[in-house]
């Protein structure tokens, strides 16, 4: 990916971090995707009182992209404090439509320590129900 469309999607994760709803755990999470044709698409966590509701920043964004038509993800940013990279369950909820994306980590606190890995290293043998 070049750099100008690089920094789009980090600025992107960042800027919807800050509309995240998380009254609760205060731990916002932004989360930007790139589809295959260059678009993007962002989300950011909305947590609940009834915590099991909670809706993680990653499956906003993949859902956004799905209601929009795209289904394959190329890459994927995600801002939080400390640059922490997706849970189990958004690792395996991203490998349905890019298993071997980049995934960059933005320390929203420093971004001079973002890291950028692949969904294939975070997450080396995700289920398959080989439906597809």
């Amino acid at each position: 990916m070049n750099e100008t469309l690089r920094k789009s999607l980090e600025s992107a994760a960042l800027a919807v971090r800050s509309r995240a709803y998380a009254p609760y755990s205060k731990f916002q999470v932004g989360a930007a995707l790139l589809a295959a044709d260059g678009q993007i698409f962002a989300g950011c966590n909305v947590e609940n009182a009834s915590y099991g509701l909670t809706i993680c920043a990653e499956r906003v964004a993949i859902g956004s992209a799905v209601a929009a038509g795209h289904k394959q993800i190329v890459a994927v940013a995600v801002a939080t404090s400390g640059g922490h990279s997706p849970c189990g369950a958004c690792r395996q909820v991203l490998s349905e439509f890019g298993p071997a994306m980049e995934v960059i980590l933005i320390d929203a606190d420093d971004p001079m320590r973002t890291r950028t890995t692949t969904l294939a290293v975070l997450l080396p043998e995700q289920f398959s129900s080989g439906a597809l």
